[in-house]
């Protein structure tokens, strides 16, 4: 949540700060009483304090329906939504237009303000999309749980729905749902004639009708949006599933392609300092580059000079161009496994802002100086021109660290490779003073085939060459936001609140089910989890706890108002070494430019914090648009991996648990599927919140967030990348009568059956999978087998 900025309050009453500090700490609704009798207000000072929570409210930092006060908590604080409609009281009501829960989305019941804004933000109407502040009411009695103050409309909603067109010989066909929550539901029937061009096997936006009461709904083909023939056709899925700007227009292309080579004018000569850039073996943009010596100063012993060079990308996208505003509307490249949708042209990206060895590039730097603890001291920002020295992949450089140098490296271990890594210990030794928050959850990796297709899931090694980087960007990055502090700009800020009390509470339930209390007074700060990490380190709650603990907190997120950040454990931090594939990188460049006298070509003197948290919200829920799609293809493919294995077992961990069922992701893969509660034993399972668990209503069995348990694969969709599993039992211990109830079978009167498919279509759906032979095919190409 944005605090409030600093305002006066009358002498003896508390400020705007104290009093959303204690709406935000109270554990429950707050009313105006309680105000009152916590800060000992009385007689003419609750005139001050209604005046005081009216502005408050129509700040958006509180809410005040049902008469009670509450912070945001729930939906991060800004959502993209849709408008969709109003209630009885004729109040706008919009739903998020991301969700990836199996639940229905909550509804957010619209807050216009009061008073016009400045600049004249138009009223949002039905059909809007809009960016929204949210705050969750207190008391929704089965309406909306939230309310949203609108921040930017960004347009008209995209109602289209998204599914991959099926051909019948007799013309027409039906619809595969691109969406998982769409896995059983009937499919949608396409009649003849209202195909348009699409051809089997092509992904298509569709308009769903109904015609009468008790019809079931037909669709018609809006728009051909591709073959899902090609070799990158799974990535395709979630560009269009999400909205994805994918296509640059001919103005920022040929923006792009007149850019040339800078030359030396206004920049510090860096070409012989050996910065050298490490990176992951196939990347292809290099937007930061590091080098470390020895201070030779007496009055530092053991301490060391670092040199970060950063891509100037900021020389090339100018304020209110083309590039500008696409990489502004984008927000950030997109990496799938098998595509990259870069934030700007390949021009800028991988050519002209790229440091490649041996190659002039015009460089942002931080020169900084630490001591042998790995404290910073003092640090300078530089416009550079430099030279890298050579491109290392991680392993690469690990490598040559333990012992075992190539022809590249080894020329630079000495001089260039072991000062690094001396003072990135000085910098680790720092690091574990400050004790960020340490959660231990291994990163799978995808490996495709030639195809296309997922060939094998590995887990990289966490070396240091990777930690190596981290503290270096970290520090650069801490660099940037005190630069820009001390100098009064406005910056943007990446900011991790500490997590909400009710997510704390959660915890503190889920914790004592394994024997580990919670403090139940004191700041909550990361040293505090990590302790809760230690204590389960090789037990077998371990990967459940780092779960648990990561679902407790807070979202990262871009904002002009600084929380400071509390996974890192940091007072100021800001994105500043990745403006190539960062929108928020290279506004910080230009503050950062324009503070530092360093060129024309800064921040623009009118911008204003009002404008920079509408840039901080935008591209806050593009990322969040970037990692939904990202997850989304990595389910798809490995969900086309397993298509082939229906009816095998396969030991897995749960990793989810609803009122609807268990997910369970799979050892090997890391595939995430779902267990209905329907088809769980012989008894029926209810929902326990605070113990993230189904608890048997007859037995009490209990099946608890990170129980290790066997599936059987029931069910695969490769193109809505849905999986559905039969629990057979706890792992390793064989068949249960947890086991043995399909999907639909009656249970304690609670069963659901399965979706039909329209009237005469199913039949004729069975003869045309039956004379191909492929289940549940995608039309992707085939993996290897």
């Amino acid at each position: 949540m944005t605090e409030p900025a600093d305002g006066d309050a009358p002498a003896g009453l508390p400020t705007r700060e104290a009093i959303v500090a204690f709406i935000n700490s109270a554990p429950g609704k707050v009313a105006k009483r309680d105000i009152v009798r916590a800060f000992g207000i009385s007689g003419d000072q609750r005139i001050w304090l209604k005046r005081l929570l009216k502005e408050l409210e129509e700040d958006g930092l509180i809410n005040r329906r049902h008469g009670a006060l509450h912070d945001a908590a729930g939906l991060p604080p800004v959502v993209l939504a849709d408008i969709t409609g109003r209630d009885d009281d004729g109040e706008l009501i919009a739903r998020p237009a991301e969700w990836n829960s199996d639940d229905e989305p909550p509804q957010i019941i619209i807050n216009l303000p009061r008073r016009p804004a400045k600049g004249h933000q138009p009223t949002p109407g039905v059909g809007d999309r809009a960016l929204l502040r949210v705050s969750r009411l207190p008391e929704p009695d089965g309406g909306p749980a939230y309310t949203g103050r609108p921040i930017k409309i960004i347009g008209r909603a995209n109602p289209q729905t998204l599914g991959v067109f099926r051909a019948l010989p007799e013309g027409g066909g039906w619809i595969e749902p691109v969406d998982k929550k769409s896995l059983g539901r009937e499919p949608l029937e396409i009649r003849p004639g209202d195909a348009g061009e699409a051809k089997d096997g092509d992904l298509v936006s569709v308009s769903v009708s109904k015609i009468g009461r008790f019809a079931r709904p037909h669709a018609r083909v809006r728009e051909r949006l591709g073959s899902l023939s090609s070799e990158k056709a799974v990535s395709l899925l979630a560009i269009y599933a999400h909205g994805i700007p994918h296509v640059f227009s001919a103005a920022a292309l040929a923006e792009a392609e007149a850019a040339r080579p800078l030359g030396m004018s206004g920049r510090e000569d860096w070409r012989e300092l050996p910065l050298i850039t490490i990176d992951p073996a196939d990347a292809k943009d290099h937007d930061d580059a590091v080098h470390a010596a020895v201070d030779e100063d007496p009055n530092n012993p053991g301490g060391f000079v670092l040199s970060v060079a950063i891509a100037d990308v900021a020389a090339y996208v100018r304020p209110g161009g083309e590039l500008d505003r696409t990489a502004r509307e984008r927000g950030n490249s997109v990496y799938f496994p098998d595509r990259v949708v870069p934030m700007l042209p390949e021009r800028i990206s991988n050519d002209l802002c790229s440091l490649r060895p041996h190659e002039d590039r015009p460089s942002l730097a931080m020169r900084i100086v630490i001591d042998a603890h790995g404290r910073k001291l003092r640090h300078s920002v530089h416009r550079v021109m430099m030279r890298s020295a050579a491109k290392l992949a991680y392993q690469q450089a690990q490598a040559a660290i333990d012992g075992l140098p190539d022809d590249i490296t080894g020329p630079l271990l000495e001089p260039v490779l072991k000062p690094l890594w001396a003072a990135y210990a000085a910098l680790a030794e720092a690091r574990d003073k400050r004790s960020p928050l340490a959660l231990d959850l291994p990163e799978r990796k995808l490996l495709l085939d030639a195809d296309g297709m997922l060939d094998r899931v590995i887990i990289p090694p966490r070396l240091d060459a990777h930690r190596l980087i981290e503290e270096f960007m970290i520090l650069a990055n801490v660099c940037a936001a005190e630069t820009l502090e001390r100098a009064g700009s406005p910056l943007l800020y990446r900011i991790h609140d500490e997590p909400s009390l009710e997510k704390m509470r959660g915890l503190g339930e889920v914790m004592a089910s394994i024997g580990i209390k919670l403090p139940k007074t004191g700041n909550v700060r990361p040293e505090l989890f990590n302790r809760i990490l230690a204590q389960v380190e090789g037990t077998r709650h371990k990967t459940f706890i780092n779960e648990v603990v990561l679902r407790s907190q807070a979202q990262a997120e871009y904002s002009a108002d600084n929380c400071g950040h509390f996974g890192l454990n940091l007072r100021r931090y800001a994105h500043f070494t990745s403006p190539i594939r960062r929108y928020a990188d290279l506004i910080v460049h230009r503050a950062l430019i324009t503070v530092g006298k360093l060129g024309h070509d800064g921040l623009p003197a009118a911008t204003t914090r009002s404008q920079l948290n509408e840039i901080a919200a935008q591209i806050s829920v593009a990322e969040r648009r970037a990692m939904a799609a990202e997850r989304e293809t990595i389910d798809r493919l490995i969900a086309h991996h397993l298509a082939d294995a229906i009816g095998a077992t396969f030991q897995g961990q749960i990793s989810g648990v609803t009122r609807a069922g268990l997910f369970v992701r799979l050892a090997d893969t890391g595939a995430d599927g779902f267990v209905p509660a329907a088809t769980i034993g012989d008894e029926f399972y209810r929902h326990d919140e605070s113990l993230h668990a189904l608890v048997g209503s007859r037995t009490g069995d209990t099946l608890r967030l990170g129980d290790q348990v066997e599936v059987r694969l029931a069910e695969a969709a490769p193109i809505a990348g849905a999986l559905r599993f039969e629990l057979m039992g706890r792992a390793g211990g064989g068949r249960s009568r947890l086991a043995g109830r399909k999907i639909g079978a009656k249970k304690d009167g609670r069963g659901k059956s399965g979706g039909k498919a329209p009237k005469g279509l199913k039949g004729r759906l069975a003869e045309q999978k039956k004379a191909k032979q492929a289940r549940l095919d995608c039309s992707l190409p085939e993996r290897s087998r």
